[in-house]
């Protein structure tokens, strides 16, 4: 803001976004507290505007870091970089992702997956390299040596034996550090978990939300919290983090924070929990807790929206053959006599099954029925505490928690119905009732006019009643959330980024880098203290040293005075 009419040509002045809300606070002081957090939430809003700039490499107080994620189609690169920790042990690294001059985030992906070299491990350098090749470009050679380099392999390496990925693994640690700089060791390359993968995703996008910024009376819902294997008798009170639901094409993932102690219905029970519940502190200083997080993560395999559809087929198959050989009929097996399928768009025909068990289907639309059909492909038992498949969950504060839902939550609601964002159960239902009930024909029509998303297709289409009941029989019956639950936002980017979990793994595993600076900051107080000490040394010794002088002085005038007075009370002679 510039400030010129008023004022006389040399008194001319700017301020800047920065100074503009510290002179706000300076006029109302005794609102001073509320300023204070609020110039600190406007730094973290101009942050999130700062960060689609492009990085500025010729700075020498940013830090960068690698982190490949070796995926089951194909490998990325993505290249993060962060300022230099402010020595506050409470804060964490401002990690971002690097830009380039075009303001394009720094990634590179390569195809296929690295596990297709499992019978020519020798080549996994060879395939690595076109990756740390484009990253090492974009940031400074001098900064190579500091920079860490993770590669870290999912789902398609976790299915190889373990044998062929240690072979894989190995190539990669013998042969990187002969071709690059970066900082890199053997346990900077891994096969991770699914659990490690989901703990991952959830602190990314918690990072990216500021639940982490501890910041007191920013208008953001706290949660108490029992800090895990914390001596401490009092609950810590700390801003909730957001919950995660994720479901793609093959698997539903679900995480999110448990900030109470938690209890278990039997002793199997705890063994189970404690494979899907992880523990961790985000801070770099052990003995604080404010960073110390109790995440829940369960991943199920078979309850994505394709997979799920490929279950429900194989089980109309099954059934409507053991039912026409009973019965001598021929349900389904011509186009003259399909099976009604009330889980496809009314009228809708379609063929499932292999070439000799061809099954042919028609379309009746009908949601409810939908619904009650998928129920059993939940697994769901009469245990307590468990969700899909009988899997121990821990309990969920539904007045006091957020969600978010990812991928299929977010295509199943926005690409045909339109309403991604605020879930709300029953609009949700009754968009999804009117989508399934809709002639076939009608919904073409509307597709070829433009009516849903831009990348929605024939194949979202067709399946989209499916996928609609689908999820709304994971959500409410499967995890148990209540239809009034009105904390489910569905995305597909977070402020306006998508959030990789690879950001949340970069974040754990240089949790401990503030220290190189940390110290620094309280070598500084020392040395400080240290000179106001000498100062005051100085002038101590100083003082004793005049009073001394001083004291001899009169000692030595007296002495004088007392010689004088003897030599006059000398008789003459």
């Amino acid at each position: 803001i510039s400030f010129s009419c008023l004022f006389p040509a040399p008194w001319h002045f700017s301020l800047s976004s920065q100074v503009l809300p510290r002179l706000m606070c300076l006029c109302y002081d005794e609102r001073r507290q509320y300023c204070l957090n609020n110039s600190l939430l406007f730094k973290r809003h101009l942050a999130k505007v700062n960060d689609v700039d492009a990085t500025d490499t010729s700075n020498p107080n940013l830090n960068y870091g690698l982190v490949v994620d070796c995926g089951s189609s194909g490998s990325r690169v993505f290249v993060y970089c962060w300022p230099r920790h402010n020595g506050n042990p409470r804060d964490l690294l401002d990690i971002r992702q690097m830009r380039d001059q075009h303001r394009k985030p720094v990634v590179m992906k390569i195809k296929p997956g690295i596990s297709e070299l499992a019978k020519t491990p020798e080549k996994a350098s060879d395939y690595i390299y076109p990756l740390l090749s484009f990253a090492s470009e974009h940031i400074p050679k001098n900064k190579h040596q500091e920079t860490p380099l993770y590669i870290l392999c999912t789902a398609g390496m976790r299915i190889l034996p373990e044998s062929q990925q240690e072979a894989l693994l190995e190539d990669l640690r013998t042969d990187i550090p002969v071709h690059f700089n970066f900082l890199f060791s053997d346990s900077h390359v891994e096969v991770i978990s699914g659990k490690q993968e989901g703990v991952y995703a959830w602190i990314g996008i918690n990072f990216v939300l500021g639940r982490f910024n501890h910041v007191h009376n920013d208008n953001k819902a706290v949660v108490e919290v029992h800090v895990p294997g914390s001596d401490q008798q009092e609950a810590l009170m700390r801003k909730r983090t957001a919950g995660v639901l994720d479901m793609g094409g093959v698997s539903t993932q679900i995480a999110y924070e448990v900030p109470k102690t938690v209890s278990f219905a039997s002793p199997q029970q705890e063994e189970v929990a404690k494979n899907l519940l992880a523990e961790f502190n985000l801070g770099c200083d052990a003995h604080r807790t404010e960073h110390v997080y109790r995440v829940y993560v369960s991943t199920f395999l078979g309850f994505g929206g394709n997979a799920a559809r490929q279950r429900y087929e194989e089980s109309v198959i099954r059934n409507i053959a053991t039912r026409n050989k009973l019965l001598g009929q021929r349900m389904g097996e011509t186009p003259e006599s399909p099976l009604l399928d009330p889980c496809l768009p009314a009228d809708l025909l379609d063929e499932i099954g292999p070439s000799t068990q061809k099954l042919h289907l028609r379309g009746t639309g009908d949601f409810d029925q939908c619904r009650q059909i998928l129920q059993p492909f939940l697994n769901r038992t009469n245990e307590t505490l468990t969700s899909l498949s009988g899997i121990y969950q821990p309990a969920i504060d539904y007045t006091n928690s957020q969600f978010y839902g990812f991928s299929e939550f977010y295509y199943c609601t926005e690409d045909v119905l339109r309403m991604g964002g605020d879930y709300n159960a029953s609009k949700y239902a009754q968009a999804a009732k009117s989508y399934c009930s809709t002639q076939w024909k009608t919904l073409r029509e509307q597709f070829d006019s433009g009516w849903y998303a831009s990348h929605a297709d024939h194949h979202r289409l067709k399946y989209q009643c499916f996928k609609s009941a689908w999820l709304y029989e994971v959500l409410h019956s499967g995890f148990s959330f209540p239809e009034n639950y009105k904390n489910l936002r569905t995305a597909l980017l977070v402020y306006d980024k998508e959030v990789q979990w690879t950001l949340g793994a970069i974040l754990y595993r240089t949790r401990f880098l503030p220290l190189r600076d940390i110290p620094q900051e309280s070598l500084k107080g020392v040395h400080s203290h240290w000179r106001h000490s000498f100062s005051f040394v100085n002038n101590h010794y100083l003082f004793l040293a005049c009073f001394f002088i001083v004291l001899l002085s009169i000692m030595l005038y007296l002495l004088r005075l007392r010689r004088i007075h003897r030599l006059q009370a000398l008789p003459e002679p």
